[in-house]
């Protein structure tokens, strides 16, 4: 597989993760982000041992978009702590399945990661487990389509929880376009979709060493994408 590689320098790896593709190995056995950037720096630099490569944060597996990747201890240590003090910004792109009842707003809830079923459920605050979680989000454009009224939104992540804006969106019965585990309208369905209609587009962060402001963008294509023209927006 041909990485989109955005950015790369001592310290770190700025790269587009294809939707289907993991960020890290799992289960599956399947190539991850990590595996693959891991050998191409191997290779690149003629390495004799593994070299060091962390993501700063994940990606779900049907979701493509920037990711930013530490090639030192001391460079993960320092974006790890934009990440959770929201220094980091990280915006996404998502085609929601329904229409949302104002045009922006902020959504809040507490979340809670069933690690058994591996899924997100929206809980009481006071539920044992759950966390504080919070995006904003702006709508672009509102469509009627064979699949009914499909809403394209932009989002800014405020935290990063597991599956969040998966679940907080499908808590508002506005779920992902695509998502088999939180949209009821794809439920049923047995086709296997590789990608959802949610896209990291923008990430934004200081740089580790140098302190340099860096903003990467990537637009999605194909899937629920295709409908749009996205060179309006």
């Amino acid at each position: 597989m041909k990485l989109n590689i955005l950015h790369e320098d001592n310290d770190i790896t700025v790269a587009v993760k294809p939707c289907g593709v993991p960020t890290q190995p799992d289960k599956t056995n399947s190539e991850s982000m990590v595996s693959m950037l891991k050998l191409r720096i191997y290779e690149k630099e003629n390495r004799k041992e593994e070299p060091y490569l962390v993501p700063i944060h994940r990606l779900d597996r049907p979701v493509g978009g920037v990711m930013v990747f530490a090639k030192t201890p001391e460079a993960a240590a320092n974006l790890s702590k934009q990440s959770e003090d929201g220094s980091m910004m990280k915006y996404y792109q998502a085609i929601l399945t329904g229409e949302l009842p104002n045009d922006q707003g902020v959504l809040k809830d507490y979340l809670l990661h069933d690690t058994k079923d591996n899924v997100t459920k929206v809980v009481d605050k006071d539920t044992p487990g759950a966390k504080y979680s919070e995006l904003e989000y702006e709508v672009l454009d509102v469509m009627d389509t064979d699949e009914g009224t499909l809403t394209y939104v932009l989002v800014e992540l405020i935290t990063g929880r597991h599956h969040q804006i998966r679940a907080q969106f499908a808590k508002r019965k506005c779920g992902i376009w695509g998502d088999t585990k939180y949209n009821p309208k794809f439920q049923k369905t047995k086709k296997k979709y590789k990608e959802i209609g949610l896209h990291a587009s923008r990430l934004e962060f200081d740089h580790p060493t140098t302190g340099e402001h860096m903003v990467f963008k990537h637009e999605p294509e194909g899937g629920a994408f295709a409908i749009l023209d996205l060179d309006e927006f």
